[in-house]
C-alpha cells in the first residue's frame, strides 16, 4: 500500500495478531499467559516482513503500522477515524479554507526527553520532499500543501513551501486548494515529524535501521526490531496520553503461513488469527469469528514497457480472462468483494452515496472478447514471451496466484509460471520495473477516491506499470481542483473507466478478512493506511 482504512487494508494491511517479539512465543494475559496484570501483552503477528522503518520513504502497510503506534502527528484517527488532536492541542482554519495554524501541546516530548517542536514537523516534511531523498510517498505533502510540488520536483528551493514554524509551538500550512480531509492526512505516516539533530547525529542512511535508530513520540516505542521477524513495543512513558494507553507490551512477529497461526492461536499463544477459506467454515460459529473489510483493492498489475503488455489488446485479454467471483466465493471465503472496479465498495462518493453506487460497474469480465484480443495482440505482436506472474510469498498472495495461472490457461490457453518473493522484495521488483506481470494491491490513506486515482497519475511510477494518458491525468489533475462535488466526482469515474479500458491492471478483490479473536480483546481496529491501531485496546481480565 507508495500508499490504506476500514470499513473495512495492510491490513491494508495483511496482519494477523500473534505471539511473541523477535525472541519466541509466549501467551498474552488474555489468553491466561504468562504475564502479570500489570503488565498486560497483547500478541500479534504480520503477514510478511518489514521493508522500512523511515517514515519519509517508506510505502507498505506492514511499516505503516509500526510507525502508527510509535510516532504521531499533529492529529490522530479516532475510533470511528475522525481526526482528533494529538501532537497539536487546536487547529484555527481560514475563511477560504487554506490557511492552517496548528497549536502544539504543552510538554510533548520525544523518547529521548527532547521538546516536540513545530520545526521538527517543518524539516520532516521537507525531508520527504527533498527530491535528493526520492521519497515515492512525497505526493501526499506535494499535491496538497502551496510550493511543495515544485520543490519536489526540483523547480523551486525549499523556502518556495508554505510550512512556518513560526515559534516552537506554532506550525502554520499553506493548501493550494480547499481539502477537506487536510486533518486526517496530517494523522498519516509521512506527515509524522522528525527530530533533526537525532536524525544527522545518527546519519539518515542509517536512520531506522535498528530500534534504537528511532526516536518516538507515540504510543509505544520499539525495543526489539529484526527486519525478518518482527518488534517488540512497549509502552511510551514519555507519550502526552500515557494514562489512556492500557496495554504495556505488544509483540508483533512475522507470521506468513496461516496455517502456523491458526495452530499458535489454537494452542492460546496469539491473540488474532486470519483465517484461510479452507478454515472459514469450521470456525463461523465459534465464539470470537468475525469479518472486516477495508479500503483496499487486489489487482494484477501489468508493465506496460514490456513485452507482450506493451500490446493494449493482449493487456486487455489478460485482464477480461480473468473471474473475481470466483476467487472471492471459492478460493478466498473470507468476506472479500469481486471487484467492479479500482475504488473499492464504501468509499465516500457524494449526496450520501458512495463511489462504487455513482460509478457503478466498471470491470467485467468477457471470456469470448478476451480469446478474441489475444488472438489480435498476437497477429500484431508475435507469438507470446515467457511470462512470469510476480506474487508475495505470504498465503493469500500464492493461493491467489494458482488461481490466476488457471484462470489464464483455461480462458486463454496460455500457460504463466509464477515467481514469489517476500513482500519487501516483491516491492523493490516493482519500484525497479523488475516484473512483467505482478499481484499488487493498494488501500486508502484517506477517505476519498482521490487516493486510489493519484497512483496513475502524471505518469504513473513503475511499480503501476508505467502508464500515462495524457486524458486520465487531465481528469484527475482537474477532479483535484473541481470545487463542484458531483463534477468532481464524475471527474473520477471517466478517469477509473479509462484506466480499466487501457488493461493496464484488472481489479480482483475488494479485501476482506475473516478471523477468530479472542474474546477478551476489547477495542483493536484498522485504520486508514490499513495500520493497526493499537492506542485503544484493552485486555479484560
Amino acid at each position: 500500500m507508495r500508499k490504506a482504512w476500514i470499513s473495512s487494508v495492510s491490513l491494508v494491511v495483511l496482519l494477523t495478531l500473534i505471539l511473541s517479539g523477535c525472541g519466541g512465543f509466549t501467551s498474552s494475559n488474555g489468553n491466561g499467559g504468562t504475564e502479570k496484570a500489570k503488565d498486560s501483552v497483547l500478541n500479534l503477528a504480520l503477514e510478511s516482513d518489514i521493508p522500512d522503518l523511515n517514515q519519509v520513504k517508506t510505502t507498505d502497510g506492514t511499516s505503516f503500522t509500526i510507525l502508527n503506534n510509535t510516532l504521531e502527528g499533529l492529529y490522530r484517527l479516532d475510533q470511528n477515524n475522525q481526526p482528533q488532536p494529538a501532537m497539536a492541542k487546536s487547529v484555527d482554519i481560514s475563511d477560504d479554507k487554506l490557511t492552517y495554524t496548528f497549536h502544539l501541546r504543552d510538554g510533548i516530548k520525544w523518547s529521548n526527553g527532547d521538546p516536540v517542536t513545530a520545526a521538527d514537523f517543518k524539516y520532516s516534511w521537507l525531508k520527504a520532499l527533498d527530491p535528493n531523498t526520492a521519497s515515492q510517498y512525497a505526493f501526499i505533502i506535494a499535491q496538497f500543501v502551496k510550493g511543495a510540488a515544485d520543490y519536489n520536483a526540483g523547480k523551486a528551493d525549499a523556502s518556495a513551501v508554505a510550512v512556518e514554524a513560526k515559534d516552537d509551538k506554532t506550525l502554520i500550512v499553506t493548501l493550494n486548494q480547499p481539502t477537506p480531509f487536510f486533518l486526517s492526512l496530517t494523522a498519516f505516516v509521512t506527515y509524522f515529524p522528525l527530530n533533526q539533530k537525532f536524525v544527522e547525529k545518527v546519519g539518515f542512511d542509517k536512520f531506522a535501521l535498528t530500534a534504537d535508530s528511532i526516536l518516538y513520540n507515540g504510543p509505544y516505542v520499539i525495543t526489539s526490531y529484526d527486519q525478518a521477524k518482527g518488534v517488540t513495543l512497549k509502552k511510551n512513558d514519555k507519550y502526552w496520553d500515557k494514562k489512556n494507553v492500557q496495554v504495556q507490551t505488544v509483540n508483533m512477529d512475522v507470521i506468513k503461513e496461516a496455517s502456523t497461526a491458526l495452530n499458535l492461536y489454537e494452542s492460546g499463544k496469539l491473540d488474532k488469527v486470519y483465517l484461510s477459506s479452507s478454515d472459514v467454515n469450521s470456525y463461523k460459529d465459534k465464539d470470537g469469528f468475525g469479518t472486516e473489510t477495508m479500503f483496499r483493492t487486489y489487482f494484477t498489475q501489468v508493465n506496460i514497457k514490456k513485452k507482450p503488455f506493451d500490446n493494449q489488446k493482449i493487456r486487455k485479454a489478460f485482464q477480461l480472462a480473468v473471474e473475481p467471483k470466483i476467487l472471492t466465493d471459492t478460493i478466498l471465503n473470507n468476506g472479500s468483494l469481486p471487484a467492479t472496479g479500482l475504488v473499492p465498495a464504501g468509499m465516500n462518493g457524494t449526496d450520501g452515496k458512495t463511489y462504487r453506487e455513482l460509478a457503478g460497474d466498471v470491470f467485467k469480465p468477457d471470456l469470448a472478447k478476451a480469446k478474441e484480443l489475444l488472438a489480435e495482440g498476437i497477429k500484431e505482436s508475435g507469438p507470446l514471451p515467457k511470462i512470469e506472474l510476480m506474487v508475495s510469498d505470504d498465503s493469500v498472495s500464492k493461493d491467489t496466484a494458482t488461481f490466476l495461472q488457471s484462470e489464464y490457461k483455461k480462458n486463454l490457453g496460455v500457460d504463466v509460471s509464477i515467481v514469489t518473493k517476500p513482500f519487501s522484495g516483491r516491492l523493490e521488483a516493482m519500484r525497479n520495473g523488475d516484473f512483467t506481470l505482478a499481484v499488487n494491491r493498494w488501500g486508502a490513506d484517506y477517505n476519498d477516491p482521490l487516493t486510489f486515482m493519484y497512483e496513475w497519475d502524471n505518469p504513473s511510477t513503475q511499480s503501476r506499470g508505467n502508464y500515462n494518458s495524457k486524458e486520465y491525468n487531465a481528469l484527475v489533475d482537474g477532479a483535484q481542483v473541481e470545487k463542484d462535488e458531483n463534477k468532481r466526482i464524475d471527474m473520477f469515474v471517466q478517469a477509473e473507466k479509462l484506466l480499466i479500458e487501457d488493461g493496464n491492471m484488472t481489479p480482483l478483490y475488494f479485501d476482506g478478512r475473516a478471523y477468530m479473536i479472542n474474546p477478551k480483546v476489547k477495542g483493536l481496529k484498522i485504520a486508514p493506511g490499513a495500520t493497526l491501531e493499537l492506542k485503544y485496546v484493552k485486555i479484560d481480565k
